[in-house]
């Protein structure tokens, strides 16, 4: 695995030898010039050792579903194509069902927030091909039944059946409205939980768990759509704010045949938050997770939904919270895998149907970042990890028992893998700081290449020429702490001269922006910089990830305290350098990392000269429940906590220049925060600069929104930095 790299053309000698003949554009930038080659839904299939790619061509509005050979690459066929096909529209995203032989055709997408959204279906049954629409409307999240007969989706609110081969559509619950949900999340756990559909077929197909959200109680937030009529509309939906009240959640069971509908009753008292559940491949197992408001008791339950009896298989526990995960599988035998920090990083642990421990199956001061699944004839485990540094990715085999580990992927960079449903082979995906996504095809037995898939040449060609800089990694040490950091230097560095120095950073609890991987947008953005004469650099201080429990959690009840102070310390010694300009230091964030910029310019005013703010919380107790009462509590248990680390009270400490941005429209981290921010500014006599996307959300993009905004944030840096 070494010699990986051998027949990649490195980026930054490409760069050398071509010289400093074009320089970036914001424009260029946000039309997406310099995007990667991506493989879309890839899709392994069971019934042979093939995979499906979808190839969507937005111009001409046509798609269609390619089978490849995993071994050959040769294409075996083309499934579906809406361009030769009367029946098929024009699609961008598909599903199969568990025997493969029918799919799921999604068109006329409409989305909803982050991960939600609305879109018509359409089923194609691949033995007589026939297609048939879904439903007369758009509908959520459809699911096939176990045996491809049947599709669960969610329609107004309400959840529905439909059987294939009747033709016929049967309405599960009649109570959906503006307060009740049936078999979807709401607001707040799409968000957090990161979960949208909220109901799951058992292995028969005869009955359904679904979960019930009644919202009578939550608070109602709503901002203007202004749009492009005469009058402007209010957009009203349910958000429960830190320490208000939540959605009542329940878990129900509908049998088929009986036509009937069931409550799940776990333990003696309710659950507060039901953030996952699926059923076991056994019949009538159906394994949930329940976590109490503070999220620091997180119970794993089994369900039995014949007798309706309820045990618990194992509890997770912290004087701080418990994460949730995705990371539960659930085996044929019934015994199942489990990711947990309980020894102070996270590991994933191998445990009896019974809910008794029987290994841990991975070991060591270091984290396991993704787990892939268990292959069932060799009993071996994969999964990534930072065994090496935190800042790279690298993927492992283990045996159940925890022995004979061995690398899948190099150990350096940022690595990535698909296996194939036999788990005979895996699309190994590589990339660094200095080499775009490689997407080659291994044999899983001894990571031997089989063949390449793609290698990004097309863009490697793009960037020859252009004036790249080196993204340097290294440590610093501030607070006595070790803290990753990358730096990057203008082209024509002179160690003599003094440059300004532009900070980046997010912050968030177990986020991670120091990482070895390939350049996005925002990389991009800060190279256009070094072009210009900036030294640019990002730390991740206390609280982000991936170096254990303690790192992280340290920020317990007092988010952005100890983030704002490395970010100042980080400063001050970078500004010590003999190249930096101490006088000249800039910050700049988005969301938490926007909160985390206000900060600092405030807390840090004899440090930042200018900080840019983009959608920024000033205030925890103006964000939702489960993310802020999972770090800080509720505001009612911790004032000092909210209120010590709000900018909202440190508007009168503004020196420097500041540059606040915010989407009108963003349902998540509202314009409520900035609003008040402004005023709070405006009362303390401080001037400074703002500026508010009409209708944008939390990404503020769409159109040429971003190529404007990241053109204000620079000629922002060059007027004032």
């Amino acid at each position: 695995m070494r010699n990986y790299f051998t027949s990649v053309i490195l980026f930054f000698l490409v760069v050398q030898a071509y010289g400093q003949q074009k320089k970036l554009t914001n424009e260029a930038i946000w039309d997406f010039e310099f995007s990667q080659e991506t493989l879309e839904s890839i899709h392994p299939l069971k019934s042979q050792s093939a995979y499906t790619v979808i190839k969507v061509d937005y111009e001409q509005r046509q798609a269609k579903i390619v089978l490849y050979d995993y071994a050959t690459a040769k294409e075996l066929d083309v499934l579906v194509d809406s361009s030769t096909s009367a029946k098929i529209p024009f699609f961008t995203a598909y599903y199969f069902s568990k025997d493969e032989q029918k799919i799921l055709f999604e068109t006329a997408v409409e989305p909803i927030y982050r991960r939600s959204k609305r879109a018509e279906y359409w089923v194609l049954d691949r033995k007589t091909k026939e297609v048939n629409y879904l439903f007369s409307g758009k509908v959520q999240e459809p699911r096939f039944s176990p045996d491809g007969s049947k599709v669960a989706f969610v329609y107004m609110r309400n959840l529905y059946i439909k059987d294939l081969v009747e033709n016929s559509i049967e309405q599960v619950t009649t109570n959906g409205d503006k307060d009740i949900i049936n078999g979807l999340t709401d607001w707040v756990y799409e968000e957090e939980f990161g979960i949208v559909r909220a109901f799951d077929w058992n292995a028969s197909g005869t009955s359904i768990a679904f979960m019930q959200f009644d919202e009578t109680q939550v608070p109602e937030f709503s901002m203007d759509i202004y749009g492009d009529q005469l009058y402007q509309f209010p957009y009203t939906f349910k958000y429960p704010k830190a320490g208000e009240k939540n959605a009542v959640v329940s878990l129900h069971l509908y049998t088929l045949e009986s036509k009937e509908i069931t409550g799940v009753q776990l333990g003696d008292v309710p659950p507060y938050y039901i953030p996952r559940f699926e059923f076991a491949p056994q019949e009538n197992r159906l394994i949930v997770q329940t976590i109490n408001r503070l999220q620091n008791q997180l119970i794993l339950w089994e369900y039995n939904t014949e007798d309706g009896k309820a045990k618990e298989l194992l509890q997770e526990t912290s004087d701080t919270y418990v994460d949730v995960h995705s990371n539960l599988r659930l085996l044929p035998k019934g015994d199942f895998l489990w990711t947990s920090e309980r020894d102070g990083y996270n590991h994933i642990y191998h445990y009896n149907a019974d809910g008794s421990l029987k290994q841990q199956v991975t070991k060591g001061p270091w984290e396991v970042t993704r787990f892939f699944g268990l292959n069932p004839k060799t009993k071996e485990v994969y999964y990534a990890s930072v065994e090496t540094a935190s800042t790279e990715r690298a993927v492992y085999s283990i045996g159940l028992n925890g022995k004979k580990k061995r690398a899948l992927t190099p150990e350096k960079g940022t690595n990535g893998v698909s296996f194939s449903a036999d788990y005979r082979y895996y699309i190994h995906t590589y990339e660094d700081a200095k080499t775009p996504r490689i997407y080659n095809l291994r044999a899983t037995k001894n990571g031997a290449l089989v063949r390449e898939i793609e290698n990004n040449a097309a863009l490697v060609e793009k960037l020859k020429g252009y004036t790249f800089t080196e993204k340097e990694f290294s440590t610093i040490n501030v607070n006595g702490e070790e803290l990753n950091m990358w730096i990057m230097k203008p082209t024509d560095f002179d160690p003599k001269k003094k440059y300004p120095l532009f900070m980046y950073q997010y912050s968030g609890p177990g986020s991670q922006k120091v990482a070895n991987k390939w350049y996005d947008q925002r990389d991009l953005w800060h190279q256009l910089l070094t072009q210009k004469g900036y030294i640019v650099a990002c730390v991740d201080g206390r609280g982000t990830g991936f170096k254990g429990a303690a790192f992280k959690k340290v920020t317990y009840q007092q988010l952005t305290k100890y983030e704002t102070e490395d970010q100042i310390a980080a400063a001050k010694k970078l500004g010590s350098l003999p190249y930096i300009d101490a006088n000249r230091i800039g910050i700049w964030g988005w969301s938490y990392g926007g909160h985390m910029s206000t900060n600092c310019i405030l807390k840090g005013n004899d440090v930042f000269a200018l900080a840019i703010a983009v959608a920024p919380v000033t205030n925890w107790r103006f964000y939702d429940t489960i993310y802020t009462e999972r770090f800080m509590r509720t505001p009612q248990e911790n004032p000092e906590g909210y209120d010590l680390n709000s900018p909202l009270n440190y508007a009168h400490l503004l020196k420097g220049k500041y540059l606040l941005i915010h989407g009108s429209g963003d349902d998540n981290v509202h314009v409520q925060n900035t609003m008040r921010m402004v005023e709070a500014l405006v009362q303390a006599n401080k001037q400074f600069d703002w500026a508010i996307y009409p209708d944008k959300n939390h990404g503020i993009y769409g159109g040429n929104t971003s190529t404007h905004l990241f053109n204000k944030m620079t000629t922002f840096i060059e007027n004032n930095l």
